[in-house]
């Protein structure tokens, strides 16, 4: 009788195990960004959105500069035209920055990605990445239609504008980038489309509304003077140099508004990071 074959007598092949011939890399950041951009730019909707978004932006930008110059308006700044477009704008990049995540929920393809890429935060991380930059590229648009205002608006108030009217258009374009991560952190967190939607609708729609009927009511009228000066139309508004038109008001600086929209985004995204890493999908 021959006793058991030991381990060292065993084939080379058996003992150490079938190793792949294909290259396998240890998977990264940049794996996870190039994946979300093939899926962002793959999509109809999300092309749609984009194409929306640079037609509102520029194309009512050019709009407001026509009418401006037929009108004779020699007050208007170049930037508000750029705003005009950005204000309508804001609701395409909320609605881009949902779907880039709630799209993957609604046809489950968010399960096929976690199961490719485990590790939850690089894949959203990259989410955020890859659409903060489309975002701010898109919005961008309404930094040509300050250049374009400012060579056809040429006049002694509106035509006599230095690099600070540049710096406000691109803080607005900043702005309105973080209020679309918020929507994908809003997406992340309700994984429904027409909810995150509805949620960040009401966000740009109702403080104004509700500020507005507080004011009506003496002992509420600084609680609703706070809100209409602290809501993201007024501060689009003061980044591209308009004033706020909010009667009694303080005119918060451009920081405030800034550090208000970048403590809720912050917070919303810490929030995304934790459910989506700790629920199933």
């Amino acid at each position: 009788m021959t006793g058991p074959t030991s381990t060292a007598d065993q084939p080379k092949e058996q003992s150490e195990g079938y190793v792949s011939p294909l290259p396998a890399p240890r998977p990264h950041l940049g794996h996870a960004m190039a994946s979300e951009w093939t899926k962002l730019v793959s999509v109809r909707a999300t092309l749609f959105t984009l194409g929306s978004l640079v037609l509102l932006v520029v194309g009512i930008g050019l709009l407001a500069i026509v009418e401006i110059r037929n009108t004779g308006d020699t007050l208007t700044p170049p930037t508000a035209p750029a705003l005009f477009g950005l204000l309508i704008g804001q609701v395409a990049v909320m609605a881009l920055g949902v779907l880039t995540i709630t799209s993957e929920y609604g046809t489950g393809l968010i399960r096929t990605t976690f199961t490719a890429a485990p590790g939850r935060a690089r894949v959203l991380t990259a989410k955020y990445l890859v659409f903060a930059g489309v975002a701010f590229g898109a919005v961008a648009g309404s930094v040509a239609v300050v250049g374009i205002a400012s060579l056809i608006l040429r006049n002694d108030v509106a035509g006599q504008h230095g690099a600070g009217e540049w710096l406000h258009a691109l803080a607005g374009c900043a702005y309105v980038t973080l209020l679309g991560v918020l929507g994908l952190a809003v997406g992340a967190v309700l994984k429904h489309s027409a909810g995150a939607i509805a949620v960040m609708l009401g966000l740009i729609t109702i403080p104004p509304v509700a500020g507005g009927m507080l004011t009506t009511w003496e002992g509420l009228a600084p609680l609703g003077r706070t809100i209409l000066e602290y809501n993201a139309p007024v501060a689009l508004m003061q980044l591209f140099g308009m004033p706020n038109g909010v009667e009694g008001s303080r005119l918060p600086s451009d920081l405030s508004h800034v550090l208000l929209i970048v403590l809720v985004t912050g917070a919303a995204v810490a929030g995304s990071y934790l459910l989506v890493d700790r629920r199933d999908v």
